[in-house]
């Protein structure tokens, strides 16, 4: 059996996952639900370059109508839909349209971790591991049945793109025995206990904003959270708030200096007490490098 699947998606995952469907063959790609665009997410990606290579027709939902979205899906007749990268709940009606039911990704160790930003959390927090998890949708978040989960260790030293890729690397292995999975009508569930799980909740801003109160190792975890593709943590200057994208864990430092006392540089590095250590900031948007024994 060749699977009909109908996929929605915006993000750089959602396209990593597409391009990988359409090299398989128990799989036909039978329309695509992407954006124009979308500021709310920093490595948004239109999928209309790869739906085009997969002949299917394309439907954006740029305005968040579901009703349009339903009516698109009902006419591409599909035998099940994945839905990865996409921020919005499904309706029922939408979720009921495949008779395989609506396929999901979620970069998190299901049932703990469900919500949103799963891959910033689990690095601002400092996880020594996460999980590539595909799951039957229902009408929660991230609450089906687990289709396929396999463990992701984070190293101290990836930063957001390293693991994004280790994850786009598992994910797409996963899909692949996903779809032979139900175009052999075998795809093997396991349902949630929802006393093990959390909800992480949504980021803003404030969340990106460093305190050089913090410890050295909290700030360093933030940095590589919000780093490439995301938006970058920042911090306070004379001049306004400043983009920090890297850095690197100091030595101790003097007890009785200052969180934030600038204790010299080096070429465009500098080094940075904090709450409890010292952190050299490698990569910014400092112009000019701040001056030893200045403060931030």
């Amino acid at each position: 059996m060749t699977v009909r699947v109908a996929y929605i998606g915006c993000v750089a995952m959602s396209n990593v996952l597409l391009d990988r469907l359409l090299d398989l063959p128990d799989a036909s790609l039978a329309g695509v639900v992407t954006r124009q665009r979308s500021p709310a997410n920093s490595d948004f990606v239109s999928l209309t370059d790869l739906a085009e290579r997969g002949q299917a027709p394309v439907h954006f939902a740029d305005d968040g109508d579901q009703r349009t979205m339903a009516e698109f899906l009902l006419r591409t007749r599909p035998d099940v839909t994945f839905c990865f990268g996409w921020s919005k709940l499904l309706n029922p009606e939408i979720l009921s349209i495949a008779p395989l039911g609506t396929i999901g990704f979620h970069p998190a160790a299901l049932p703990a971790n469900r919500g949103r930003h799963p891959l910033i959390w689990a690095l601002a927090l400092g996880l020594e591991e996460t999980a590539s998890t595909f799951f039957a949708m229902d009408t929660g978040a991230d609450s089906g049945a687990i289709v396929d989960q396999r463990p992701i260790a984070i190293a101290p030293t990836d930063y957001a793109a390293d693991l994004y890729a280790k994850v786009a690397a598992v994910a797409r292995d996963q899909l692949t025995g996903v779809v032979s999975a139900l175009a052999h009508g075998r795809l093997p569930i396991r349902p949630q206990n929802g006393a093990l799980t959390n909800h992480w909740r949504k980021r803003t801003a404030v969340d990106g904003m460093i305190d050089w109160r913090m410890s050295a190792r909290s700030i360093y975890n933030l940095v590589r959270a919000l780093s490439r593709p995301y938006p970058g943590a920042h911090c306070t200057s004379a001049a306004g708030p400043v983009k920090v994208w890297r850095t690197e864990i100091g030595p101790a430092g003097a007890g009785n200096l200052e969180p934030g006392k600038i204790l010299g540089p080096d070429g465009n590095a500098f080094l940075v007490k904090c709450g409890e250590g010292t952190l050299r900031v490698t990569e910014h948007e400092f112009s000019p490098v701040p001056s030893e024994g200045s403060y931030l």
